[in-house]
Parts: C-alpha cells; structure tokens; sequence
C-alpha cells in the first residue's frame, strides 16, 4: 500500500472512530446507511447463496462509500446511496446500435430478462442461462464462480457498490465459454418503468481458447448497479464493448472484474453519452504469463441540460512475467460537464517484463467544464516498462484556424477535431465494423449537440 493511501486510511479511521475499517483496505468507513441496508432482499436459496452471505457480511463491516473516503473524493455518492432513485422519462428509443451485425441478441426490459424478445440461448461454443436458473441447480459451475472476483477485488480497495451487487442481484446472465464463438452475443436494454432501480450481475466463464465478444447498448434504468465477473482461463480471448446510452438525469455505477490467464486477451472499451451521475469501475487481474489486458473508453458529457459527473476508476494488476495493459481514457466535456479518472498500475514482485501504459486526456470545450485526474503506479519489480499520462487542454485554435481557413465551417471543424481527440481510444476496439458505428454515433452526437449550442447562442 502505498504512503499516501496508508495516510488516508488513518485520516478517515480517526475522522469516524465509531465505523468499522476493514484491515488494508482503503475506504468504506461507516456503516451502511440504515434505511437503505434494511430494504435490501438477499436471496437466501440456491447455489450462490453463500457468496451472497459473504458479500452482505463484507457490504456491512465496509459500508456504503462517503464523500471522504480516499477512491470517492472526486464523486460524491450520495445518489448512489439514496433509498430510492428519482423518476427518468422514457424518451423515443434512439436507433438501435449494430442492428446490421450478425448478433445472438439478449433483451432485457427494466433488468428483467426477456426471452420473449431475445433470440434463443443456443449458440456453438457457448452456453446461456439466466442467472436465476443457474443458481437453481445444485452443482452448477456458477457456485464457484459468482462473487469470486468481485471478493478478490476488495482489496486493497473497498468497492461497496459491487458487494451490494453481488449480495442481492437475481437478474443476469452466467455465459460459459467452451470454444471460438462465431456470433457476438448483444445484450439490449429496453425501459418501460420510469423508475426502475436495477442491480444485474453477470458471470462469464472462458475456458481454455475460448473467445468471445460481449456487446451492451441501451440504458438499463433510472439507476443502475451493474457487475461483470470475466474470469479468462489459458488462451482465452473476450472483447467486451459497452456503449451506453443515457438520459440526462440518469445515475449509475457498473464494474467489470476480469482475471486473465497465461496468453489471453482481456480487451474492454466502454462509450457513455451523458448521464447525471455515473461511475465505471474496471478491476483486472493479470495472473498468467503473457497476456495482455486493455480498458478504454470515450466519454461525451453536456451539462447544458443538467448537472454531468463521470469517472472512470482503474486498478489493473500485473502478477505475472511478460504481460501488456493499456488504459486509455478520453473524456469530451462542455458545459460545465465534469469529468474523473482514477487509474492505477501495480506491479507485483516478480512480474518481470512488465509493459503497463496509461493514458488520461479530457478536451474541454468551454471555460466552465473541468476534469480531476488522479494516475498512479506501484512496482515492486526492476525490469519493467511502465507509463502514465494526464492532459487537460481546449481546442487547438492553430488547427481550428487551418480548417476554418479552408472552407470549413467552425461547427464542423470543431466536431472532426473532437473525433481525431477521440480516436486513440476508439482504437482499442479491434473490430472495424464495430469501431466505425461507435464513431458514426460520437459524430452524430456532436454534430446534435453543436446545433443545440448554436440555438441557445441564437437566443441568448
């Protein structure tokens, strides 16, 4: 642990002495609030019931997250901790994402499953269930799997939110993993109760040279409290893509753990569009020799509409020889949009050859938008290779003068200079259909919200 968090721990222990600190664990000093404890539900049957009761023990010995707590000290939670979220109207569903790919598609309407509207669970290389009817059957894989990397996760940092998850959660997914499976499987999110508070968790398990790419559009609910457990046996390959679309008064926190095995690839990208409130959390665990671990995302805040807060978190651990990761982070923020990264690399003794990068960069496109970044290695290994960078910066007016100079309206210029700020991360996806549709929708975006800000200055 290092000095600082070793330092903060201390502070928040002697700021509330009557709460309970779990030993090296940063944050979680308090109890949960009590209202909000009492009304969770923890199923008390089925296979999983034991990692529910762990997860329910560790939620209350940590609880819920405070503005002080070291990992919180640039997003406030307390709509992540209320009771109950407030209403968000359903607008006019958006143009489905990917709707030309080849996909194996599985609806969800207000986080329930919908196998009515879903295609059936039957793909080579791969078996579907709900979570539900796999916690119902005694024996089945997902007993010792769900919960495990997210109880592995808590250390050294407590991530409430996901122990809440794992403690009551009955809608989701468990995907095992036998082979290359040839279609993309898309979970599609659809709404019809305003104030739906969802809790999904979802459990991947990729055996040896299996691969897999796991897509999510839409906007789940009101709130949402997503986790996805990814654990890659040797040779595996998942390449997760999350593009979420939110309304401007929607709150969330999702977070994905994954553990990579000798020679497997963990590739994640995550696009959020707007949102009041919503926090990304991505833990990954490197544990076999060469392999290689990427997390990116792109995010487009406005807070012309209403107050934008995002933050991305990041802890991604090297504990094997000759392993790569990548965090690369772009952020797009006016209006007064507010904008946090959070990203770590720690390397453990032995994890010689070690090649860890990190990147963080946020254009801002106004004077009032603003973007807390918080990078940091820890390595305790001599022969690696390991970087970070943060960047905050406006338009560049050189360039913006270049295109204007050439017929180019301001409108335009300003969203292809946007586009190539993004690009970095819009690379991390792999698939070139897929890449160019995230990129047609970032366009579609910004050209919106550059008519939107035209018509406000019109009238101002």
């Amino acid at each position: 642990m290092t000095d600082a968090a070793t330092r903060s721990r201390d502070d928040a222990a002697r700021a509330a002495p009557s709460g309970i600190q779990t030993p090296d664990v940063v944050g979680g000093t308090q109890p949960a609030p009590a209202p909000r404890l009492a009304a969770l539900q923890a199923p008390q049957d089925g296979c999983t019931a034991g990692a529910r009761r762990a997860a329910m023990q560790r939620l209350v010995a940590a609880g819920l997250p405070k503005p002080r707590d070291e990992y919180w000290r640039y997003t406030d939670p307390r709509t992540l901790n209320a009771d109950t979220p407030a209403p968000v109207a359903i607008a006019d569903e958006e143009p489905q994402m990917f709707d030309a790919l080849d996909r194996l598609r599985l609806v969800f309407v207000d986080g329930v499953f919908d196998a009515a509207a879903s295609d059936p669970l039957d793909a080579d290389g791969v078996r579907i269930e709900t979570l539900a009817a796999a916690d119902a059957q005694p024996g089945h894989w997902i007993a010792g799997s769900y919960g495990a990397l997210e109880a592995a996760g808590q250390t050294p940092v407590v991530r409430p939110f996901a122990a809440l998850n794992t403690a009551v959660a009955v809608n989701g997914l468990a995907i095992h993993v036998t082979a290359e499976v040839a279609r993309p499987i898309h979970i599609i999110h659809r709404r019809r109760d305003e104030a739906a508070d969802i809790v999904l968790h979802h459990v991947l398990k990729l055996d040896p040279g299996g691969e897999l790419t796991l897509i999510e559009t839409g906007m789940a609910g009101a709130r949402e409290n997503t986790v996805i457990e990814a654990d890659l046996a040797d040779g595996a390959r998942l390449h997760h893509i999350a593009a979420i679309r939110a309304a401007d008064t929607r709150i969330g926190a999702r977070h994905i753990f994954g553990r990579v095995g000798a020679n497997a690839a963990f590739k994640s990208f995550t696009l959020s569009l707007n949102g009041t409130m919503m926090r990304h959390e991505s833990i990954i665990d490197i544990a076999g020799d060469d392999s290689v671990a990427h997390v990116a995302g792109a995010v487009l805040g406005d807070g012309a509409q209403g107050p934008f807060h995002h933050d991305d978190t990041v802890f991604v651990t090297h504990g094997a020889e000759r392993c790569e990761s990548r965090q690369v982070f772009k952020k797009v923020l006016k209006n007064g949009a507010v904008g946090v990264f959070q990203g770590k690399i720690l390397v453990k003794p032995g994890a010689q050859k070690t090649d860890g990068y990190q990147i963080s960069q946020a254009l801002l496109l106004d004077d009032d938008s603003q973007f807390l970044a918080k990078p940091e290695l820890e390595i305790y290994a001599d022969d690696v290779r390991c970087s970070h960078g943060s960047t905050t910066g406006a338009i560049d007016p050189v360039a913006l003068y270049y295109l204007r100079s050439r017929g180019v309206p301001k409108d335009r210029a300003i969203v292809m200079l946007v586009l190539s700020f993004l690009a970095e991360a819009l690379a991390e996806v792999e698939d070139d259909d897929l890449r160019a549709e995230i990129g047609d929708r970032l366009e579609l975006w910004l050209n919106r919200h550059a008519i939107a800000d035209g018509r406000r200055e019109a009238t101002a």
